[in-house]
């Protein structure tokens, strides 16, 4: 399996397979919505976009990254996502990195998205499709970010060696640019930030089920796959 690593930008055609990493905290948080039982994601272009699928289908959840916005139900925390019942609910989510990625890849074949938290299942979707190619995109400071490029690599080592060992990818994320720019938001208060924000994005294997986006009536939507 040939592996590309590449940035949003450095996308200048749609790759036959894909997976979209965003480790802090867009894709962490997607995958405990689903491990509490959300039914299906949907990504949104635009803040306004969200809020707008929110109103137009009661019962939907509506997230979004940094600073809290009005009529937003959770800041991108998985922390604080704990507390709120999703349970068989529709999630809008929008973020300026990993919904952004995905819906740069939205023309795969296959598209991934991705974070610790469900590498070794990503790994398994993987192995199992069996792709020449694999086009990983870090979606983090245009693609520079070290905890998604450790991510998308320790996905890589997986479908090669399933015993691969994650402690020193773990252990660049946790150095990473982005852990330091959550807990600085931590120390000046930021609202939309938990202390357990950056632990929680650093647990590897915590769900045994991959995220595979798809197009559903003219939305990009993810969803949980089983490994197996």
């Amino acid at each position: 399996m040939r592996t590309t690593f590449t940035g949003v930008p450095g996308l200048s055609s749609t790759p036959e397979v894909a997976v979209v990493v965003d480790v802090m905290r867009a894709f962490t948080v997607a995958a405990w919505a689903f491990g509490r039982g959300a039914e299906r994601i949907v990504f949104a272009e635009t803040l306004d976009e969200a809020l707008d699928l929110k109103a137009r289908h009661p019962g939907w959840l509506a997230f979004q990254d940094g600073p809290v916005v009005p009529g937003f139900d959770l800041a991108n925390s998985p922390a604080q996502l704990r507390s709120l019942d999703v349970g068989g609910r529709t999630v809008v989510q929008k973020t300026t990195a990993g919904t952004t990625g995905a819906l740069a890849a939205a023309g795969a074949r296959l598209l991934l998205c991705a974070s610790f938290v469900v590498a070794g299942a990503t790994a398994a979707v993987l192995r199992r499709a069996r792709p020449a190619a694999v086009t990983f995109v870090v979606t983090g400071e245009d693609g520079r970010a070290e905890e998604d490029l450790a991510c998308a690599e320790y996905i890589a080592r997986l479908v090669a060696d399933g015993s691969a060992g994650a402690e020193p990818f773990v252990e660049r994320a946790r150095n990473s640019g982005g852990a330091a720019r959550l807990a600085e938001g931590l120390r000046l208060g930021w609202e939309g930030v938990h202390p357990e924000d950056v632990p929680l994005c650093l647990e590897t294997d915590t769900f045994p089920f991959a995220m595979v986006a798809g197009r559903e009536d003219g939305h990009l939507v993810l969803r949980p796959v089983a490994a197996g």
